[in-house]
């Protein structure tokens, strides 16, 4: 049986939130997008992760939910 190799996590920069968005994150609090495969998922400097979703946007939105609620 062929077994293909496991993809490696990425990081990706923290998506830049746009001008309309109400404050800054509260200290303590960093967000970033990792891709695992086909999957992206958000992750918080606090452990929050995030489901993994197929859109990398959703991911993104997700991230902003999470530090808009903190």
């Amino acid at each position: 049986m062929h077994e293909e190799p496991r993809a490696t996590a990425r990081a990706t920069a923290p998506h830049p939130l746009p001008a309309s968005c109400p404050a800054p994150p509260p200290a303590g609090h960093s967000t970033t997008t990792t891709e695992r495969g086909s999957f992206c998922l958000a992750r918080c400097t606090c452990g929050w992760a995030g489901p993994a979703r197929r859109s990398r946007d959703r991911a993104r939105t997700d991230a902003a939910e999470h530090l808009a609620a903190s």
